[in-house]
């Protein structure tokens, strides 16, 4: 008796758990949506300056990165630090070889 209690609270726990990630899931999507409704609505209207535009769709892109990974790539759980450290090393590898290649054709 004891043996299924224990099974039938651990299955509900797992059930809780796969709840409240599938909602933290469904409210990222929802959000990067809307971001990129904003980013479509930033460029069609053609409003605003172009180098602000340029610097906002850079935010919204970074957001949605940032989303990607910590949500459905999962970087958020135990045991993702070597993929996170490889990921931000490449990240930043590229940013100082684009910088590096900016500065050489503007100097």
């Amino acid at each position: 008796m004891t043996e299924n209690t224990n099974t039938n609270q651990l299955t509900d726990y797992h059930k809780q758990k796969n709840k409240e990630e599938m909602k933290r899931n469904v409210i990222s999507f929802a959000l990067m949506i809307v971001s990129t409704i904003i980013a479509f609505a930033i460029v069609a209207s053609g409003v605003m300056d172009r180098i602000f535009a340029v610097f906002l769709l850079f935010i919204l892109a970074t957001v949605q990165v940032a989303f990607q990974f910590f949500y459905f790539m999962h970087m958020k759980e135990k045991g993702h630090a070597l993929p996170a450290v490889m990921i931000i090393g490449g990240t930043w590898a590229a940013f100082l070889t684009v910088f590096g290649l900016v500065a050489a054709v503007w100097w």
